[in-house]
């Protein structure tokens, strides 16, 4: 779909938002990978998400909802259409007993720390997942044995249609990595999360543990966008893909990681054919060698080719 870019960016200027015209979306995401999106809008508010949604649905623009921009890659072609990215307005955490409330732009490791700090346990193991709330309810994010699906209570969605939704965890049909919420159109906004009354130190101390092992294992200080295949039934991509011997394999500016081979690195200027190439050699190994199918944890979205 052909866009004209200026007059995109002009369909938003009257909404009192932030409007980006030929965002370069390497900026946006952990992997600093991405072509440019044709507009991108920053909401900082639910009544701003609303009116940009329908302003888009009027125009039939395609909408592409950005969190932190982890578990992401865009390609090398950008993104058609508008981007919506949630701001820091959308970060707001409260509680209310043991239950905790987190706006869909706050990061799911800050949602986890203030729980701990109120001495609410149930989200330490999100300490170990990057992304925002609203891109770890989207996926049913997990870590350390446990998901998204096993602390939320609830979600607040906006239906394509400009409704809000308060969704059951029960009918936002989790499975692993993955929920209704793509299939359905939402945008997540909100997310509640049921935890109990735990002890601070302790799970401070697990948590800490946690972290000392990730950054001795994972190449935590290179872009990256965490796990890039997901683990196989019974068995681990990183292990597969290492003994595979592809652990610093290079392509461009993009490789394996040398520390964890279920990460794919970027050394400085990779381009996302740069990884596509990289996750194509590591299943096709894996598949040769093992028989096993590996599947991308990763999101690919945008055009292939670079515009002119």
């Amino acid at each position: 779909m052909e866009l004209d870019r200026r007059m995109l960016c002009g369909l938003f200027q009257d909404l009192a938002v932030t409007v980006l015209c030929d965002e370069p979306l390497a900026r946006h995401t952990t992997w600093r990978i991405g072509g440019s999106a044709d507009a991108m809008v920053i909401v900082e508010t639910v009544e701003q998400a609303q009116s940009v949604l329908a302003a888009a649905r009027r125009a039939a623009i395609p909408v592409f909802v950005l969190g932190r921009g982890s578990n992401l890659l865009v390609r090398d072609g950008g993104i058609r259409g508008l981007v919506i990215k949630l701001g820091e307005g959308l970060s707001e955490v409260s509680r209310d007993g043991d239950r905790v409330t987190a706006l869909a732009g706050k990061g799911m490791v800050s949602t986890a720390n203030i729980a701990i700090q109120n001495g609410l346990s149930g989200l330490e193991f999100a300490t170990g997942i990057p992304g925002s709330v609203g891109g770890a309810v989207t996926m049913n994010a997990g870590a350390h044995g446990s998901e998204i699906k096993d602390a939320l209570l609830a979600a607040t969605v906006l239906t394509a249609d400009g409704e809000l939704l308060a969704v059951p965890a029960a009918d936002m049909g989790f499975a692993y990595r993955h929920s209704v919420v793509r299939e359905r159109e939402w945008t997540v906004l909100s997310a509640t999360f049921a935890l109990h009354p735990g002890d601070r130190d302790e799970m401070r101390e697990r948590v800490y543990a946690w972290r000392r092992r990730r950054q001795a294992t994972q190449p935590l200080s290179l872009p990256n966008c965490g796990s890039v295949f997901r683990n196989p039934p019974g068995d681990y991509a990183a292990r597969l893909v290492e003994a595979a011997g592809l652990k610093g394999v290079r392509i461009g500016n993009a490789a394996i990681s040398e520390l964890h081979a279920n990460f794919i690195v970027n050394l400085g200027g990779a381009r996302a054919v740069d990884v596509l190439q990289l996750m194509e050699r590591a299943a096709a190994e894996v598949w040769e060698r093992f028989g096993v199918r590996l599947i991308p944890e990763v999101r690919l979205v945008g055009e292939d080719e670079a515009r002119g």
